[in-house]
């Protein structure tokens, strides 16, 4: 009877694991970005090294402040770049993308151990790795010698049955589940998805599920692997990555039922990504917003994007409210604009920026003013996150966005995608 986070882990370490105990474990991955990577690489250095255990499967993102917007960032580029290059680890720089995407479409494998000096690491869990997030110093561990300790984590088994209504996606269920647990509501918890809801996702409906866990403090969020990850990888040119993994009878801790249909269009608001609220509360009527934000390792992917784009086709956002739109990745940019999604934003009056985390970390690409609103797709509002502590960030589906961006207000995605 296992989990799939027992089951992973158990395969490491050549043995059967319980939750609550501590193994020491190989892995298969280590990545660190550029705001995480300088500190990483100083303490790989004190360890006395300076290479790392399996260089193929270390990587290092340039994509928080990509391209720089200060000399002192530049300063870590560089220092990242050139450890990169003296130790053959994997370099991907500004442009290509964030880390969390980049390993989604060109790294992660189910069954692997990811480590990942950023805590939205977890992303990767949509195609059954059990990847986490870690302080830069275990993670410089991890890249030097290749293995890494952990505590075998108890399970929540999220179950979600029946079809979401329209206007609704996993943005909408993962937000709605945090405003249910709470902040820490699943503190060093795994949590399982499953049930019809989960089964009928595409990955890029999987991946923001994954990719928010830890906003309820969950040490990862997995879905088992199956024709839907098989589908995605083959797409991505990894077919041979593929492979079945499936809880046996698992024991969860708790085990929360959710209805998919029951599920409305719903916002985080100020200042707490559990402060949830449906489209139709007074907190969420009549709300000016200055900017809506569009990207991140949550909702910045091609379909995200293509559906933005479908609702504001032949439209033009509202005169006083911005639109950024950030892609999550360089494939994501180059298929918006063969399919001519990109150019149905530029028309409709979105602000285009380079390939990264983009507004998402508040250090360029859209901080906002003293005062200001913004509707993001991201995964966190925390005060401060975008830039400016005077400011207020909203969070939702890219379809709630897209509604917002033609009203000026927050807006139901139900009225504009009858």
């Amino acid at each position: 009877m296992t989990t799939l986070a027992e089951k992973i882990i158990g395969e490491h370490v050549g043995r059967e694991v319980k939750p609550g105990e501590i193994v020491i474990t190989p892995i298969d991955g280590a990545l660190g970005q550029d705001g995480t990577s300088p500190l990483a690489i100083k303490q790989i250095k004190e360890l006395g090294r300076e290479n790392v255990a399996n260089p193929s499967r270390t990587f290092f993102y340039i994509d928080h402040s990509a391209p720089s917007p200060r000399m002192e960032l530049s300063n870590d580029h560089m220092s990242i770049r050139e450890f990169a290059r003296s130790s053959g680890s994997v370099i991907r720089d500004i442009g290509d993308g964030i880390c969390h995407q980049i390993m989604a479409e060109d790294y992660a494998r189910p069954g692997d151990i990811i480590i990942g000096a950023d805590s939205h690491t977890c992303t990767a869990g949509a195609l059954c790795a059990f990847a986490t997030g870690m302080g830069s110093t275990d993670v410089a561990v991890g890249m030097a010698l290749g293995k890494t300790w952990l505590r075998v984590p108890e399970t929540f088994g999220i179950k979600v049955t029946g079809k979401f209504q329209k206007g609704v996606s996993s943005k909408d269920l993962i937000l709605h589940l945090i405003g249910k647990l709470g902040a820490d509501g699943a503190t060093y918890k795994s949590l399982e998805f499953f049930g019809r809801a989960i089964k009928g996702m595409k990955m890029h409906e999987r991946l923001v599920i994954s990719n928010m866990a830890v906003e309820a403090g969950a040490k990862a969020g997995l879905i088992e692997s199956d024709d839907k990850t098989k589908k995605y990888l083959e797409e991505r040119g990894r077919a041979e990555s593929y492979r079945e993994i499936k809880a046996e009878n698992p024991e969860y801790e708790k085990v929360i039922r959710l209805k998919a249909a029951e599920i409305p269009p719903t916002v985080a608001v100020p200042h707490t990504v559990d402060n949830t609220r449906s489209i139709e509360h007074e907190d969420c009527r009549n709300v000016k917003i200055d900017q809506v934000f569009i990207g991140s390792c949550t909702n910045g992917r091609f379909e995200d994007l293509q559906l933005v784009a479908k609702i504001l086709e032949g439209k033009k956002k509202h005169p006083n409210t911005r639109l950024i739109v950030t892609p999550a990745s360089k494939d994501v940019l180059l298929k918006g604009i063969k399919k001519g999604v990109i150019q149905t934003l530029i028309n409709a009056g979105a602000a285009i920026t380079t390939p990264g985390c983009g507004a998402c970390v508040g250090v360029h690409g859209g901080i906002l003013g003293d005062g200001e609103r913004c509707l993001s797709t991201t995964n966190r509002n925390f005060k401060g996150r975008m830039g400016n502590p005077q400011a207020f960030v909203y969070l939702a589906s890219p379809a709630t966005a897209a509604a917002t961006a033609l009203k000026g207000e927050i807006a139901d995605p139900r009225e504009v995608m009858l």
